[in-house]
C-alpha cells in the first residue's frame, strides 16, 4: 500500500507507514480498526469540545468586558494546543486522550479572540463560524461528487503551497521582533485581502487531502485509535481556516 500525503501536519506522510496489516496476524476486527462512520462521530465529539470551552471564555469576557480576563485562558489554549499537538503528531495512539485536550485549548484560544473581536465588530464572529462550516459543507461534498479529485500534482501543490504560508508567517513573527511588519499583506488594501483570499482558499483546499487521507486509511485498516487522529487532524484545518476567515472578515471590516 502506497503512503498517503496531505499538508496538514497532524495527517503526514507516515501516519500509517508502521500500522500494516501484519500487526493483526492478517486478520483484521472489525470493531478494532478504524471507519469513516467512527471518524466522523469522533470529529463531532471534539466540535463540541471546542465550542463549549470557547463559549465558556466568551460568557467570561461579555460579563466583565475587560481583555485581561481573556488573556490567561488565551496564552494557555494557544501554547498548551501547540504541545498537545506535537505530542499527538508523535504519539498518535494517544489520540483518543489527548485530542479531546487540544480541541479544549484551541476553544480557549478562540473563544477569547472571537469575544474581543466581536465587540469591536458584532457580528465578525458568528459570520467567520458560519462561512468556515460552510466551507466545510461544500469541500466535503465536491470531494465526494469527484469534482474535486486528489491528484499527486495536487497535494504536491497543496503542499508547497501550505509550506509557503507556514514559512512566511514564521519569518513574519521572527522579524516583528525587529519592529518588521509586512504591512502590505496585513493591511485591509487589495494586497492585503487578496493575499487572505489566497490563503482562505489554501486552508480549505486542505480539508479535502484530509478526507482523502481518512478515507484511505479507513480502506487501510488502520487500528481504532486512528479515528480520533483522523478527527484530530480535521480539527486542526479547521482551526486555521476559521482563523484565516477571522482574518479576511476583519480586514474587510476595516474598510468600512
Amino acid at each position: 500500500m502506497a503512503l498517503f500525503k496531505t499538508s496538514n501536519p497532524a495527517l503526514s506522510d507516515k501516519t500509517f507507514e508502521n500500522l500494516s496489516r501484519a500487526q493483526y496476524g492478517g486478520v483484521i476486527d472489525e470493531s478494532t480498526r478504524m471507519t469513516l462512520n467512527g471518524t466522523v462521530n469522533k470529529t463531532g465529539i471534539l466540535l463540541v469540545c471546542a465550542i463549549a470551552s470557547a463559549a465558556w471564555v466568551w460568557h467570561g469576557f461579555i460579563q466583565s468586558r475587560d481583555f485581561s480576563d481573556v488573556v490567561l485562558p488565551m496564552m494557555v489554549g494557544v501554547f498548551g494546543g501547540f504541545i498537545v499537538a506535537m505530542i499527538t503528531a508523535f504519539k498518535k495512539e494517544w489520540s483518543p486522550v489527548m485530542a479531546p485536550i487540544y480541541a479544549l485549548l484551541e476553544g480557549l484560544f478562540l473563544g477569547g479572540l472571537s469575544a474581543t473581536l466581536d465587540l469591536r465588530y458584532p457580528g465578525i464572529a458568528m459570520q467567520a463560524v458560519g462561512l468556515t462550516f460552510g466551507t466545510l459543507l461544500v469541500m466535503l461534498l465536491a470531494y465526494r461528487s469527484g469534482l474535486i479529485p486528489v491528484t499527486a500534482k495536487l497535494r504536491m501543490g497543496i503542499i508547497a503551497a501550505t509550506g509557503g504560508i507556514a514559512l512566511l508567517y514564521m519569518v513574519e513573527w521572527l522579524l516583528s521582533f525587529f519592529g518588521v511588519y509586512f504591512a502590505s499583506i496585513n493591511g485591509s488594501g487589495p494586497i492585503g485581502i487578496g493575499f487572505s483570499l489566497i490563503v482562505v482558499a489554501i486552508a480549505a483546499l486542505n480539508l479535502v487531502l484530509d478526507f482523502d487521507f481518512i478515507e484511505r486509511g479507513v480502506q487501510y485498516g488502520a487500528p481504532k485509535y486512528m479515528e480520533w487522529y483522523g478527527a484530530f487532524g480535521i480539527i486542526v484545518t479547521l482551526v486555521w481556516l476559521y482563523l484565516e476567515i477571522l482574518r479576511l472578515l476583519t480586514k474587510l471590516n476595516r474598510r468600512n
